[in-house]
């Protein structure tokens, strides 16, 4: 076997080192239309694609969509704009329109506003993303956390109270923060009746719930949807996606299909679209 010449693998070392990303190196916010933060790292990794639901394919959820678009689009160009809390009952296209209208921006608005995940598990480390958001004001970044809220003993949300409005440097003009939840407080209710029994003065504990959510300027709430509005969404993914199916057979079987379920949502709504296509033999296209 031929030897090696030293130099040469020195030389190779040196360029993977270089190309290798730095802990805690601010990343290349122009590569990607968005990031997921990982905390352990301090690196954001780039996502080239962001699955989701067209914005028009969200039904049911009219006035919420059509504030938080509004409220991005806003952002977006440069203006002032609110934090945003979406709060209320699971499976009514939460997250999916934060991710629709991130989407309508980049369509909307150039250069685009950066979309920025965040694992409820990280909000700790939020500061250290803050700090790296601070170094590129030529961009408008969007941090997303998705199912938010704060049990018993878990102090990280005074990581997320400090970041969004408190600190002395506050919350960059070109960072804004939108989070969804079931919860319209954050805050578990037994940590706040914990504080109540042993504070001096029990209405503290109450402010401490309250003023977390206080720190979103938007609360948008979503709530179970009716029968209409759940058959208005089934329809609507069927043409979408150009099923073919009777509209009286297709609205009988979505009900059945909700019944089993025990519950009517955009979630039921599309789990139920999935279904009728395999069956049908066609692909979600």
């Amino acid at each position: 076997m031929a030897d090696i010449d030293p130099a040469l693998i020195a030389r190779i070392a040196d360029a993977l080192e270089r190309m290798a990303p730095k802990a805690g190196a601010a990343a290349d916010w122009k590569c990607a239309p968005a990031f997921v933060w990982q905390a352990d790292s301090g690196i954001a990794e780039p996502v080239s694609h962001v699955a989701g639901v067209a914005f028009d394919l969200l039904k049911g959820i009219d006035l919420a969509a059509q504030t938080l678009l509004e409220n991005t689009l806003r952002f977006a160009r440069g203006l002032p704009a609110n934090n945003a809390l979406l709060w209320g009952a699971r499976g009514m296209g939460k997250s999916s329109l934060v991710k629709a209208v991130h989407h309508e921006a980049c369509r909307a608005v150039q250069p685009a506003p950066v979309l920025i995940e965040i694992h409820r598990e990280d909000i700790a480390s939020l500061p250290r993303l803050m700090r790296q958001l601070r170094d590129a004001p030529e961009l408008r970044f969007i941090i997303f956390c998705d199912d938010l809220s704060f049990e018993a003993a878990d102090t990280s949300y005074k990581a997320l109270k400090a970041a969004l409005e408190g600190g002395i440097e506050g919350r960059p003009a070109h960072v804004l923060f939108y989070a969804t939840s079931n919860r319209r407080h954050l805050l578990a209710r037994e940590m706040t009746d914990n504080e109540r029994a042993t504070a001096i003065h029990p209405g503290e504990a109450v402010e401490e719930r309250v003023s977390l959510s206080d720190r979103f300027g938007l609360w948008l709430g979503f709530h179970s949807c009716s029968q209409d509005d759940y058959l208005a969404m089934v329809s609507a993914y069927a043409a979408h996606f150009r099923l073919r199916a009777e509209a009286g057979d297709l609205r009988r079987a979505a009900l059945e299909w909700a019944a089993t379920r025990g519950a009517r949502s955009g979630r039921v709504a599309f789990q139920f679209i999935q279904d009728l296509a395999g069956r049908l033999g066609q692909k979600l296209t």
